[in-house]
């Protein structure tokens, strides 16, 4: 499956001040598999050394931090030369291993020449011991949950996504290609970008076999937590964790600690969810009152929503049916609506990098989220279905009178409504 990464590995590859490189995202996104690809297809050989369990492996980087050594010992156990520049050596589940974490270090000052990308767990990473982590001297890159585009991709409409590259920004899709194109989406919603779900959703088209793949994922999830955070903070973060679907299908969806367990507070919480946030697994929007540069200074990151890494989890956890975006019930229309501000979160931090922020005006009025595009602030009002009146974007606009205003549903009329599986064009630096 075509990942757009890939672009950016390559410039990594060919950059003269390139360092040992760090892929990271959350759990079974795709980032072993990536690098193994890109070890196949540009390098005339690759080997994939990984640390969960190996105690021989980990051995080798805690004699001493000797890259000479180190390259010898770990060619001896390939039982075939690395050669600098030709080899891609990828350290695998490197969070395992604090020692060769550390390492990375002196292959940038002392061995730049052989090519090292390591990969691992956000929330093991992040939880590494503070010496072993080389700061300064690696290169990073983050993978996300697939996209919708690389979900059109992997589902062969790669003739369909250059035809919409090249559609002029505001023009209407074409109705042929809106059809075929929301059906896509209501896959999506139900798949979601894990990379093995969308593996076998595309071979299946089996919901059942679905959910056990998704449900495999959370299970490991869960794992991750038990293995990487001390013993009293993990019903801490799987309490929160599993409190963000019913916390989104509330009506204003923010975020409430005592919903969590009515016996903890906010601080007792703390700590757990920005471990939560630093493994990549949830999202925190947090709100601002006037949508001014730089926004951070403007965000009140109490009053925040916490949304998910990937929608086909959300809708899985949420023990949310997949005929409710395959039948017209209106039984599951206020968290079709959680959902759909969940892809587009996903879509634009994909796009990005960047997590935005959501306005909240003191008499009730709000828009779903607020990014800053160059020079300009864009408020983007989500609707799940083909509903484009924007009340609360009204109110924004009466009061800022921004540049620009985006309204993002299934409405395909062109202007500033930008149909939800457009997202990934990156409209906001059209215009």
């Amino acid at each position: 499956m075509k990942r757009i990464l890939l672009n950016k590995l390559l410039e990594w590859k060919n950059s003269n001040s390139r360092k040992p490189l760090i892929l990271k995202g959350v759990r079974q996104c795709g980032k072993t598999y990536l690098l193994k690809e890109f070890g196949k297809n540009y390098y005339e050989d690759f080997i994939c050394f990984n640390f969960e369990g190996n105690a021989a492996l980990q051995n080798i980087f805690e004699k001493d931090l000797n890259t000479e050594r180190i390259i010898t010992e770990l060619s001896v156990i390939r039982k075939k030369t690395i050669l600098p520049k030709k080899t891609l050596i990828i350290f695998d589940e490197i969070q395992f291993c604090n020692k060769a974490l550390t390492s990375l270090k002196y292959f940038c000052e002392n061995a730049s020449e052989y090519h090292i990308a390591a990969a691992g767990s956000l929330l093991g990473i992040a939880l590494s011991k503070p010496l072993s982590f080389p700061v300064g001297k690696v290169d990073f890159h983050t993978l996300y949950p697939m996209s919708f585009y690389e979900f059109l991709l992997a589902n062969g409409e790669d003739l369909l996504c250059e035809q919409l590259e090249n559609l002029p920004t505001a023009t209407p899709v074409p109705d042929v290609f809106a059809q075929k194109l929301e059906e896509h989406l209501k896959n999506y919603y139900i798949c979601g970008g894990m990379p093995e779900a969308v593996s076998c959703w595309i071979a299946e088209k089996n919901i059942e076999k679905l959910d056990i793949v998704l449900q495999g994922v959370l299970d490991s999830y869960e794992l991750d937590f038990a293995k990487h955070a001390p013993a009293k903070e993990f019903p801490k973060l799987s309490a929160i964790w599993h409190s963000i679907p019913a916390q989104l299908a509330r009506e204003n969806g923010k975020f409430i600690f005592s919903q969590v367990k009515k016996s903890l507070r906010a601080k007792d919480l703390e700590d757990s969810l920005e471990w939560l946030l630093s493994a990549g697994m949830a999202y925190k929007v947090a709100k601002i009152e006037k949508p001014f540069m730089p926004m951070a200074s403007y965000a009140d990151f109490s009053f925040f929503k916490l949304y998910m890494a990937d929608i086909g989890l959300l809708r899985k956890m949420s023990k949310l049916p997949a005929a409710a975006f395959l039948e017209s019930s209106g039984i599951f229309k206020e968290f079709k609506g959680a959902v759909a501000e969940n892809f587009v979160l996903c879509e634009l931090v994909n796009k990005s990098g960047e997590v935005p922020f959501y306005w909240k005006s003191a008499n009730m009025a709000e828009v779903d989220f607020v990014v800053q595009s160059g020079m300009d602030i864009v408020p983007i009002e989500v609707k799940s279905a083909d509903n484009v009146r924007a009340r609360s974007l009204a109110e924004y606009s009466k009061k800022y009178s921004p540049s620009r205003t985006v309204v993002t549903s299934l409405r395909n009329t062109g202007g500033n409504n930008v149909p939800l599986y457009l997202l990934w064009k990156g409209f906001l630096t059209q215009h």
